[in-house]
């Protein structure tokens, strides 16, 4: 019979020189710099590739970029398919079989690659995150969901809740070592949240079915009608069908207060060529609520001051796959 074993290592923070967590989210001395916020928008559509029309979130992503405070850093990207481009790598559920073979940040995949391109190491989104002192994401609801960028890219995120910094431990992704690596009283140093104290914030937009749906809130195309039940919908409140990312911040110790997480409706009772980025010039309300959930994110992100040490945080995201 082949046994596996664990080569006892010093502890994770005598290896790396970690600080406890409390040290750690402290602003450190050389933390003297400008705020900096990452804003990502989520939706599929892309002006640059099929449909050839822009997003409302990429819109409203650039809209809240021209509110925020000068002086502040702010970084903009946009998830939306294009022909050609990369596309997020899925998860492969490595937590399932320990968590020490889930690797932060991510070795399943790696940037540049010939063969598994990924777009989340490609724009390098790891290390963005981690320098950042808040995120602010921005899309719409898909049938009673998230959208499929955003999907993707949260359950690439697990990792930042709890993965294993030391790769090298476990050679690279050698499952039985990662399970005795986990069942060690050397897991316990090196388990962490590594994104933990900076704040998230979610704004969802949901066109309640648009032209879609009749007087009896049925769909209008329905031949049995009796067979769909309004009243048993899944949400009264639109914003909880981002609930699922909301909460993976939480688990993660990333603070998501209740007033950045928002949905307004867009689109009501429209055809869908008829609800595009251009047609937000007509959704007063919306753009108001859009308006103060940005204002409430950036006093937010102000008073709570700013992220300790994210330049070794943003160290510590850099891809071990090469």
């Amino acid at each position: 019979m082949v046994r596996q074993k664990i080569v006892v290592m010093p502890s994770a923070s005598q290896e790396m020189n970690i600080p406890d967590d409390e040290e750690r989210l402290k602003p450190h001395p050389h933390d003297h710099r400008p705020f900096r916020v990452l804003l990502v928008a989520g939706s599929q559509r892309r002006l640059n590739s099929c449909p050839g029309l822009d997003s409302k979130a990429r819109a409203l992503m650039h809209r809240m970029a021209a509110r925020m405070p000068l002086g502040w850093q702010v970084d903009l990207e946009d998830l939306g398919n294009e022909h050609g481009r990369p596309k997020i790598q899925a998860c492969n559920g490595c937590v399932s079989s320990s968590m020490a073979l889930c690797v932060w940040p991510c070795n399943c995949y790696g940037p540049d690659s010939d063969h598994q391109p990924d777009l989340l190491w490609n724009l390098h989104l790891y290390e963005r995150l981690a320098r950042s002192d808040a995120w602010a994401f921005i899309g719409p609801i898909n049938w009673y969901g998230p959208t499929t960028s955003f999907k993707l890219l949260f359950d690439r995120l697990v990792c930042m809740n709890g993965g294993n910094p030391r790769p090298d431990l476990i050679e690279k992704k050698n499952t039985l070592m990662a399970q005795a690596l986990e069942r060690s009283p050397q897991w316990r140093d090196l388990s962490r949240n590594h994104l933990e104290g900076r704040t998230a914030a979610f704004f969802c937009y949901s066109d309640l079915g648009a032209k879609d749906l009749g007087p009896d809130g049925r769909p209008k195309l329905l031949k049995h009608k009796e067979w769909f039940e309004p009243g048993d919908e899944p949400y009264r409140n639109e914003r909880e069908a981002y609930q699922a990312l909301v909460w993976q911040c939480r688990y993660s110790g990333i603070e998501v207060p209740d007033c950045l997480w928002q949905c307004a409706t867009i689109g009501v009772d429209r055809l869908y060529s008829d609800d595009q980025a251009d047609s937000l010039i007509q959704e007063g309300s919306a753009l108001a609520t859009f308006d103060a959930w940005v204002d409430r994110f950036c006093a937010h992100v102000e008073q709570k001051g700013l992220i300790g040490d994210v330049l070794d945080a943003e160290r510590r995201a850099r891809s071990t796959t090469q």
